[in-house]
């Protein structure tokens, strides 16, 4: 056999050696990162440095104990650095809890990446006082007070802090015992909110001299795990249901190949078994998990323990049901049906003014599940494609409730927020034509085009607007610089005439009468300044072939859908001159993925939604969405390949599920 002939796998073994590779591929990964983490030195701080305490807080979770010296340690590394939120990892972080966060993290990116949410271990994190103050927090608990925990130098004159005399320093930690000191889950949730108002300075550090004291427990297979478990999983922005039947699926399918194929399984499974220890020790490794021989010993029995735990403490919070309060509202807005939340239907295209109008689609409410049946016009005569009967303003309001804020706010912002790569293709494309200085986002939502924007364009002001209230939050975390809340049309003439860029990322679609958009932009651009425009592009391929499953079509939201051909004639119309389009480069990879979602909701809607007609939802309703769920599993995969491969294919023949534009307004 020569050295480039692969080695032959036993006949239906690929299970296990697709197990094996992923597996291996997992553990090496984790080493790199663990090993790419910042370790604070023990002595406290670096030679020759003096750590600044002031304007620090050091948060930490019950039953965690520092010393001043780690205290003074993780200041002179985030001065040093740069940081402005610092979440220090205990030396004897469990093992499983590494492991999970180093699946989370890349520490390479971590630091850069503006969008991506913020992670932690939960056990301590080091806040700048200024930060905690922009995002409007009073930690309920007494953080450590660097004026009455610092030791001052000993001896006249001394630079130094006396090291050796650290520990003894008069502290103002609260009893661990107290009620009121966050968990571990608190404070993921804390650290993931901080990372919003220093998007690009907050990083992570292994702390040696730090220990987790009883912050760790309860354990794995503890009484009290699951729900500590669906906590941490909440606080980090996961589904603890899906997340724990997915690890029982894969115990049962590592305990199916070592039992049924042979050398190839027993590898895939003991790989798992000695994963911890493989990755978390050897040379160079940071960490020094308590009990890691133990753990990794019993990992398999506890694992399931822990899996277990979680989905029956995630299934105990479902049939909980949604809040009262909120239940109460639906109810009251549902009495009087919801005929009146639509307009009357216009017999006449609202683009061009034809009569000659056919039905694209007809819907349901699939994004929510709310009441209500949606229809979108097709114009004959110009192509456009509209609401009709529209929403009313209060129609509007109701449909959009707990979809961006509420509720569904959470998922919202963790979708917009891995749409990086997105949002600096969009800033670039203004990059052949000089660096502006002044850029107004319309539809801003929470800032996230403007904090990714920034990569590319670091000079620039961006200034943000929206309906809704996630423009102040943006202005607070500095995402924008100031934050306009209203509409468009009616803002127009306070701004007039004041920005270089004025930019609608997927905003048009959504307005309900796009042409006095337009009219605005026009009004708010100076001479020579540009308008950029991303919209869906209903005469995609794949708006035919999915029908009602288009994602794009985004009912009840998307109120007009307009052809390319349209949108170039009406800035034509309003003095603007096209300089680019592009349809492959804006294509958004969901079309296979978007439509297993909305038929996996059309078929079971949330049975805990709090506008289902009966709560809480009878059991079979329960069951009936959760085999639904697992059932989509395997599309959903299908899917993801599907939209990979589609996504290549729009690249290359520029036809996507949406288009671009760059407009310049001409001089009058």
């Amino acid at each position: 056999m020569t050295p480039s002939t692969p080695l032959p796998l036993p006949r239906g073994r690929w299970t296990s050696a697709l197990l094996l590779a992923a597996l291996g591929a997992g553990t090496v990964r984790a080493g790199r990162r663990l090993r790419a983490i910042p370790v604070l030195p023990l002595a406290g701080a670096a030679p020759g440095t003096v750590p600044r305490a002031a304007g620090w807080r050091l948060l930490t979770a019950r039953g965690v104990e520092p010393d001043a010296a780690t205290f003074l340690a993780a200041c002179a590394h985030a001065d040093r650095e740069g940081l402005r939120v610092l979440d220090l990892l205990p030396g004897d972080l469990p093992a499983e809890r590494a492991l999970g966060l180093l699946r989370l993290v890349d520490p390479t990116r971590y630091r850069q990446d503006r969008l991506g949410e913020g992670r932690g271990a939960g056990f301590a994190v080091l806040v700048a006082e200024d930060v905690l103050a922009r995002a409007g927090l009073e930690p309920p608990w007494d953080p450590w007070d660097p004026e009455r925990g610092e030791r001052e130098p000993a001896g006249p004159g001394r630079a130094e802090p006396d090291w050796a005399e650290a520990d003894r320093v008069e502290s103002r930690w609260t009893d661990p015992g107290r009620v009121g000191r966050p968990g571990p889950g608190e404070l993921i949730a804390l650290t993931r909110r901080l990372k919003e108002y220093a998007p690009g300075a907050t990083g992570l550090a292994v702390a040696p001299g730090l220990s987790c004291g009883t912050a760790a427990a309860p354990g794995p297979g503890s009484r009290g795990a699951g729900q500590a478990r669906v906590a941490e999983l909440r606080a980090y922005g996961l589904p603890p249901g899906p997340l724990a039947a997915a690890q029982l699926a894969g115990l049962a399918l590592l305990a199916g190949v070592a039992l049924r194929q042979g050398r190839w399984g027993v590898a895939a499974a003991g790989l798992y078994w000695l994963q911890p220890a493989l990755a978390l020790r050897g040379p160079g490794s940071p960490l020094r998990p308590a009990g890691l021989v133990r753990d990794t010993a019993a990992r398999p029995g506890l694992a399931l323990a822990a899996a277990v735990r979680t989905a029956a403490a995630a299934a105990r919070d479902r049939r909980a049901g949604p809040d009262a309060a909120r239940v109460a509202a639906y109810r009251e807005d549902l009495a009087a049906g919801t005929d009146r939340f639509f307009e009357a239907r216009r017999p006449d295209c609202p683009w061009c003014g034809s009569g000659h109008l056919a039905v694209r689609v007809r819907v349901p409410d699939l994004l929510q599940g709310k009441p209500g049946r949606f229809t979108l016009d097709r114009c004959g005569d110009c192509g456009h494609v509209f609401q009709n009967p529209r929403l009313s303003p209060e129609g509007l309001e109701f449909y959009y409730r707990d979809f961006y804020d509420g509720r569904g706010g959470e998922g919202a912002g963790t979708v917009f927020g891995r749409l990086g790569a997105s949002y600096r293709a969009r800033a670039a494309m203004l990059s052949p034509y000089g660096e502006p200085r002044s850029w107004l986002d319309v539809g801003t939502g929470h800032g996230h085009f403007c904090n990714a924007a920034r990569d590319v364009w670091p000079l620039t002001r961006f200034d943000g607007l929206d309906m809704g209230d996630g423009v102040r939050d943006a202005e607070r975390r500095g995402w924008v610089e100031t934050g306009y809340q209203g509409q468009f049309p009616e803002l127009a003439s306070k701004l007039a005439g004041q920005y270089e860029v004025v930019s609608m990322y997927h905003y048009l679609e959504h307005t309900r009468d796009p042409l006095a958009e337009l009219d605005a932009a026009a009004a708010v651009l100076a001479p020579g300044g540009y308008l950029t425009v991303e919209v869906p592009d209903p005469e995609s391929r794949m708006a035919r072939l999915l029908g009602p499953a288009w994602l794009p079509w985004f009912q009840p939201q998307h109120q007009h859908l307009v052809p390319a051909a349209n949108l170039r004639e009406a800035l034509a119309d309003r003095g603007f001159t096209v300089l680019a389009e592009e349809h492959g480069p804006a294509h958004q990879g969901n079309d296979f993925f978007g439509a297993v979602a909305l038929t996996a909701a059309r078929l079971a809607p949330d049975p805990g939604r709090p506008w289902a007609p009966r709560l809480p939802a009878p059991a079979r309703a329960r069951a009936f969405a959760a085999v639904v769920r697992v059932a989509a599993l395997p599309c959903f995969a299908g899917a993801a390949v599907l939209d990979a491969l589609r996504t290549v294919a729009a690249r290359r023949t520029d036809g996507g599920n949406a288009y671009r534009v760059l407009a310049r307004k001409d001089a009058p």
